[in-house]
């Protein structure tokens, strides 16, 4: 195995470092193509212990997630467009609002699938950790693009609540709220599994949003059956009922794109971590853990204690083994830097030279 760092001989025993998988020196004896496509599989999946499954796996991720984003586009699309002729030919200002939205929702597919592209690429010295942060830009573009579609949603109601008019074919309305929902419905389920299979946060959230947008079609129905009994003014109230709702997505999603651009984890994934750590041999505590995202993968930093009297190459292999169990155990982990301190004796603090640069 290929090591992060080199082990100077004057390290204190037992005093760990930081260690990451993949990130070592290439083996004696290896290079020309083999060297090179090693490297790229090691900057595309940093932990593996295998380069070329991961770097498959990796690349097989995103491949599945641009299908998913191709093939939803391309439904929703038809889906809106299908609508917007009936919108033309109706006047009705719900299924306007619900044809924006299923616009803008098709839309997210863009800067979504610009994100899983600009992912792939392989960390350099500028961007060591990677690119997997685009999926959190275009999770910016994709709140932007909500905003766009309630405010305008929420304009037509208004003026058509000043100004009533009547709707027509309202059967085609009705029919349209259906083929809204059923076309939502599906992107959706389609969306959630494979988010989940790959991983993708970001592809998850749109499916939920995609669902929400069904729901709002369905609501277009009960304009249509105000209409059908004589009363128009329903029409343009569920056009506001539906900005409403578009609001509450909007809500959703500027709160998970705000807690993953502050590198926000679901506790229990700590928690599982240390349940982890703590069951490696050599590991007497857990010092501390954290957790960040980047795009649709999990990065670790994690501090443990040893036994003070363990030689370096001892501590190295407890690290080791905790990176390795971190790896496998915690789900869409893909990179991990364990750091070992000694425990003890008593009374030593190892980091005295560091206390004055410590946060408070």
């Amino acid at each position: 195995m290929s090591d992060q760092h080199d082990h100077e001989s004057d390290h204190e025993p037992a005093h760990g470092h930081g260690h990451g998988h993949g990130h070592g020196r290439a083996e004696g004896g290896r290079g020309g193509i083999g060297a090179v496509l090693g490297r790229i599989g090691h900057a595309i999946a940093p932990h593996s212990h295998d380069t070329s499954d991961k770097t498959d796996s990796a690349l097989e991720a995103s491949d599945r997630g641009m299908r998913v984003l191709a093939v939803s586009f391309a439904v929703l699309m038809v889906t809106a467009a299908v609508q917007a002729v009936i919108v033309a030919a109706s006047g009705s200002v719900a299924l306007l609002g619900d044809t924006l939205h299923n616009f803008a929702d098709a839309l997210t597919a863009v800067p979504l699938a610009i994100a899983f592209s600009v992912g792939r690429r392989a960390a350099d010295r500028r961007f060591t950790y990677g690119y997997g942060r685009a999926e959190d830009l275009a999770g910016i573009v994709i709140v932007l693009l909500i905003t766009a579609s309630a405010a305008l949603a929420g304009y037509e109601a208004v003026r058509r609540l000043l100004d009533p008019q009547e709707i027509r074919a309202v059967g085609w309305v009705a029919a349209a709220a259906v083929i809204g929902f059923a076309g939502n419905e599906w992107v959706a389920r389609y969306r959630i599994k494979v988010g989940k299979e790959i991983g993708s946060a970001a592809l998850v959230a749109d499916g939920l949003h995609a669902r929400t947008d069904g729901f709002t079609s369905l609501a277009v129905l009960l304009g249509a059956g105000g209409a059908a009994l004589g009363f128009p003014v329903v029409d343009p109230v569920v056009g506001l009922l539906i900005t409403i709702a578009i609001g509450f997505v909007l809500r959703d999603a500027a709160r998970e794109i705000y807690h993953r651009l502050m590198d926000a984890v679901d506790p229990a994934l700590v928690d599982d971590a240390e349940r982890i750590l703590a069951t490696v041999d050599g590991v007497r505590r857990v010092e501390s853990v954290r957790l960040r995202w980047i795009g649709h993968a999990l990065h670790a930093e994690v501090e443990i204690l040893v036994d003070h009297d363990m030689s370096v190459v001892a501590a190295h292999k407890v690290a080791v083994e905790a990176e390795h169990r971190l790896i496998h155990d915690l789900p869409r982990l893909r990179a991990a830097t364990v750091h070992t301190d000694p425990d003890g004796p008593d009374g030593a603090d190892h980091h005295a030279s560091l206390t004055a640069h410590r946060d408070p």
